[in-house]
């Protein structure tokens, strides 16, 4: 007997990555095409139909691989065609791109090593592709820390060598951890089941659930609960916005707002949290919502990058002009805005 997989809705069958596996009298089939996005945080050895992972598997390759291509063209927009110093807040950003971009990378090549079947090689895949997830996790984080801490301090951060010790945290404790599950032995070849056994898929990941659940869902839980604070935080200091004197005109706020809010979701990761609502009869819409968002979360990035940078260079020259209604801003790494604190503080002050 000869396994085969199923490539579309209709019965349309292909021998091309999958694998007999005779256990005895038992025969088992793998396959080892790639899977979808959403893996990366739902419950382990579920089963889903066999349609639906092809649907999720054709979005995650267009997301990721769109993903990919815009990621790198901010790259090279931020080291070789910038002619400014970057602020704070871009270099972040520009960590965050790197840590997102390793991860798309890792997930693309992650079937292909499954391919080779080789536990050596599969265990170190699945340790670089878990290490970019986690450092992505870590930079949401430090993401959502930056923004909280310019609201505090009013635009002004004066912690000495402020981006290299972001960098050394959000770099070095995903390191930690990953050696600490590899030392548990618990990186290696994972199974996705399907509801046709035949269409079973292979990849290199996390073969623990418990692990599973410590590690990922509960490190990105924590930085979910951060992440999504600092969000409703923000969004409450641009309603105060609004409301200032110096705000912009009514018709061109609200554009601009929601570059602020879709910045702000992808920037801090809360997107990710779809993966909390993969349950129950919510699972599949959840699942979609979540692979399309995440996959395509690079691409997003690029055009928020790209409309701020924009923005940027407006504010700047506007300032060159001497506007008499520039005041102090504060850089959340969304755009140039204004400075609600001072503007309350002058109000006072009359």
């Amino acid at each position: 007997m000869l396994c085969s997989c199923l490539t579309g809705s209709k019965p349309n069958w292909t021998f091309k990555g999958c694998e007999t596996i005779l256990i005895g009298n038992d025969i088992k089939c793998k396959c080892s095409h790639l899977t979808f996005f959403a893996v990366l945080l739902t419950p382990i050895n579920e089963t889903i139909s066999s349609y639906d992972l092809n649907t999720l598997t054709i979005i995650t390759q267009v997301g990721c691989g769109l993903s990919i291509f815009f990621l790198g063209i901010v790259l090279v927009m931020y080291f070789l065609i910038r002619k400014t110093q970057a602020s704070t807040a871009t270099q972040i950003l520009i960590h965050l791109i790197c840590a997102l971009f390793l991860l798309n990378l890792t997930f693309l090549v992650n079937h292909f090593v499954a391919n080779l079947h080789n536990h050596v090689g599969c265990q170190i895949m699945a340790a670089l592709m878990h290490y970019s997830m986690l450092a992505t996790f870590s930079w949401f984080a430090a993401q959502g820390f930056h923004l909280c801490l310019q609201l505090y301090k009013r635009g002004h951060v004066t912690i000495r060598r402020y981006v290299l010790k972001l960098s050394v945290i959000s770099w070095t404790l995903p390191i930690i951890m990953v050696i600490t599950v590899g030392s548990l032995s618990k990186y290696g070849e994972q199974t996705i089941y399907t509801d046709n056994p035949q269409n079973n898929v292979a990849m290199c990941w996390i073969t623990d659930n418990n692990i599973h659940y410590i590690v990922n869902i509960g490190y990105y839980s924590l930085v979910f609960l951060f992440t999504f604070t600092t969000v409703i935080i923000s969004l409450s200091w641009l309603f105060c916005l609004k409301r200032t004197k110096a705000a912009n005109p009514q018709g061109k706020r609200s554009g601009i707002s929601i570059i602020i809010v879709m910045g702000l979701c992808f920037q801090l990761g809360v997107t990710w949290g779809f993966a909390f609502f993969a349950y129950g009869s919510f699972r599949i819409p959840a699942t979609y919502i979540f692979t399309i968002l995440n996959s395509f979360q690079g691409f997003f990035l690029f055009i928020y990058y790209y409309k701020t940078t924009r923005v940027d260079a407006n504010s700047a020259n506007a300032k060159g002009k001497g506007n008499s209604e520039s005041i102090s801003t504060l850089k959340t790494g969304l755009e140039s805005v204004v400075n609600p604190y001072q503007s309350f503080e002058k109000d006072k002050g009359m």
